[in-house]
């Protein structure tokens, strides 16, 4: 069937492309959009409707006559399952294919329990969700997860997570496939935030990173509005980038002097005991700085400089137009900034840095959740997905699909 026959799921998938951005269009317009003719656009879009992924809405003004229909996206055609699993905490969600979180839940779920038991708590906490909000499974489009650790995305399988144990390529998607009958699509945890922080506080910028500060540091990369994971999905792993001023310092990766030894909260926090100020954690180190400890602030400032020596090289190799701080450390607020500031602007050339911004997450804590609503709508919405519409079978949709994130 050529791709322009009225019934070709490749030209419905093109006119809805135009569609899903939410703004409502008559048929005349789309016709006018797409070079098609005015028969072909009505039989799509009567397609479309049938599947329930557009809706008409309020008529367009009238030049002579019966006002035109218009038509846009139907964000409740379908839901998607939304996942952020942390290295302590965990949260699901559900939301609709704007990415709008219809209902959510949260609390500490320890990763190194394991796969099995993680995953359950995902399934039972989806499932309550849904009823919740009045739908099944059978409304589920997708799923999306994020991990704190390196994942194959072809397959969905973390590989080697280091504070994962027992997950090393469990197959994440196959298993809950024994749940719910729709794709899974598996990222690790910063690669979600930057399509979260993209999605809500960017929506038009086309190069962008979000760097995670916590108990390590990583970095998710947007570039040509598409998000980068590298020819081993480890693309962004700036936390194990040496550092000159750090050479001596052990790092978990069982290198020396990596930016994650010497930046993260553990880091910041065992420079302040080594000065002898009480901090055991990163969250210690945040409560100092609001306090106003000024031995807190210097080591904060200086770990942001460190961190700027990174983002040196990074400005100058993918030019970004934005880059936001995010992960728990960011609470300390300007004055980690400031230090990242202080070396990326006096380091860089001019041109790089002329139109650049550094600034906090404006998505803080909800930048996964977001992202992980994204990974699975911009996969469910992709031209490839509606070529073949929601009818997929189980075994087609299982999971191994890349998003077109």
């Amino acid at each position: 069937m050529s791709i322009d026959s009225t019934t070709s799921g490749a030209g419905v998938s093109q006119l809805f492309q135009l569609l899903r951005d939410g703004v409502p269009r008559t048929r005349a317009e789309l016709a006018k959009s797409t070079g098609l003719a005015r028969s072909t656009v009505a039989a799509r879009v009567d397609e479309l409707m049938r599947m329930g992924l557009i809706t008409p809405v309020a008529e367009a003004a009238s030049t002579g006559g019966r006002p035109p229909s218009q038509f846009a996206l139907n964000p409740a055609a379908k839901v998607v399952v939304a996942a952020d699993i942390g290295a302590s905490h965990a949260t699901v969600a559900v939301t609709d294919l704007t990415g709008r979180v219809l209902a959510e839940h949260s609390e500490r779920l320890d990763v190194s329990l394991g796969a099995v038991p993680v995953l359950t708590w995902l399934v039972e906490g989806a499932t309550a969700l849904l009823d919740r909000v009045g739908r099944d499974r059978s409304h589920v489009a997708a799923i999306g997860i994020g991990v704190p650790g390196p994942v194959e995305h072809s397959t969905g399988q973390p590989v080697n997570p280091p504070i994962m144990p027992g997950w090393d390529r469990f197959d994440i998607p196959g298993w809950l496939n024994e749940h719910f009958e729709v794709p899974v699509l598996v990222d690790n945890d910063v690669n979600i935030m930057a399509l979260g922080e993209r999605s809500a506080a960017w929506p038009g910028v086309e190069h962008l990173m979000f760097v995670k500060i916590a108990t390590g540091i990583g970095a998710g990369l947007i570039s040509g509005a598409a998000l980068q994971r590298g020819a081993q999905g480890v693309a962004g792993d700036i936390g194990h980038v040496q550092v000159a001023r750090g050479a001596d310092v052990p790092c978990r990766c069982g290198n020396r002097g990596c930016l994650e030894a010497l930046a993260s909260g553990p880091a910041i926090a065992r420079t302040l005991r080594e000065r002898g100020v009480e901090a055991q954690t990163g969250s210690d180190v945040v409560d100092l700085v609001k306090r106003g400890n000024i031995e807190a602030i210097q080591a904060v400032r200086q770990a942001g400089r460190d961190i700027g020596e990174v983002l040196t090289i990074c400005v100058s190799l993918v030019n970004p137009s934005v880059i936001a701080i995010g992960g728990s450390m960011a609470r300390v607020g300007e004055h980690l900034i400031a230090g990242i500031r202080e070396i990326v602007y006096t380091r860089s050339t001019p041109l790089a840095t002329e139109h650049l911004s550094i600034v906090q997450s404006a998505t803080a804590d909800r930048a996964a959740i977001l992202g992980a609503s994204m990974l699975a709508v911009e996969h469910v919405l992709s031209p490839e997905a509606l070529a073949i519409g929601f009818q997929q079978t189980p075994t087609s949709r299982a999971g191994r699909a890349t998003a077109q994130a």
